[in-house]
């Protein structure tokens, strides 16, 4: 039996493993995709303390590296659920296999939320995508799409802009709200086209992406043509031939393989107080994958700092 679990290796996991290791416990951890978690396809992180500027690769890298040189074993495979049996857990893995500890620590972050559109994911990767610094040069100068709104996707369409011919920025709102630099650097880019109210509809190709049916929201006038009368608002649809869309709408946790063991909140996330703690003692939650009101690379590195002191303490 280890000392610690801790499934999720972004930079909430790698974080805890850090201080785990450093309090002189046995860590494993367990990643069902890559280690780094989302932060390894933001082109470039300028809002870590101590940091100007270092890409997301290199930062996950960074970590891994960190950690992996005190020490600590990453096991590629998913956790299928946790298991509390008192003073020890018990870790199901999808490929059949158990592991016990005296703490585990559920630090899965969030994944990529999608538009839930007809044939979405049968487009998954023959034009649809979730990821622009993945996928954007297979777009060299071609027209693409992104539906987005908020930081993440201005990120994601300056980066596409640099590779694409076009870059349609569709979100639902009527005004760009987010970052400053980040909206001033987007606007600056000839290429992007805003289409805002609207939002993608449809998505119209075989085997690959062709196009993309728009639905947006435009004012009307009234039928006299007066100020005096409340501005009316009608939906009107247009197609867009694009070879790529980019979806880049939020985020959602991945948290259903705990359901049984501990509490979410209506959206999906683990009830945890400020201390990481959850309902059951010895498991504890760090980074996005809880309940919390602010989800940054730097709460997920304190998340990770606080819930792996306190899973070190347990005997």
């Amino acid at each position: 039996m280890t000392d610690i679990i801790i499934v999720g290796a972004g930079p909430a996991g790698l974080t805890a493993a850090i201080y785990g290791l450093r309090a002189g416990k046995k860590v494993l951890l367990f990643e069902a995709n890559s280690y780094g978690g989302r932060i390894i396809n933001t082109p470039d992180i300028a809002n870590y303390p101590g940091i100007a500027h270092i890409s997301g690769f290199e930062f996950a890298m960074n970590l891994y590296n960190q950690a992996s040189a005190l020490g600590a074993e990453v096991i590629f495979e998913r956790v299928a659920r946790v298991e509390d049996a008192g003073d020890r857990k018990i870790v199901h893995t999808e490929a059949g296999k158990t592991y016990e500890a005296k703490a585990v620590i559920l630090a899965t972050g969030s994944k990529n939320k999608p538009l839930g559109l007809d044939r979405e994911q049968e487009l998954l990767g023959k034009g649809v995508s979730y990821c622009a610094t993945c996928d954007g040069a297979f777009f060299r100068e071609k027209d693409v799409v992104i539906q987005g709104g908020g930081k993440m996707s201005f990120e994601d369409a300056i980066f596409l802009a640099g590779y694409c011919r076009k870059v349609y920025f569709v979100q639902r709102q009527g005004e760009l709200k987010g970052n400053q630099p980040e909206i001033d650097a987007l606007k600056e880019k000839e290429n992007v086209e805003f289409i805002l109210n609207a939002r993608v509809t449809k998505l119209i190709g075989e085997n690959n992406l062709e196009a993309v049916e728009i639905t947006e929201r435009v004012p009307v006038k009234t039928s006299d043509g007066s100020d005096n009368n409340p501005v009316k608002w009608e939906n009107r649809t247009r197609v867009i031939d694009v070879s790529g869309l980019f979806v880049a709408v939020g985020e959602m946790p991945d948290n259903l393989a705990f359901v049984d063991v501990v509490e979410l909140d209506k959206n999906g996330y683990i009830q945890a107080a400020e201390d990481c703690t959850t309902k059951v003692p010895g498991i504890f939650v760090a980074g996005d994958c809880r309940t919390k009101k602010v989800r940054q690379l730097t709460t997920a590195a304190a998340d990770g700092t606080v819930a792996a002191l306190a899973a070190a303490a347990v005997r």
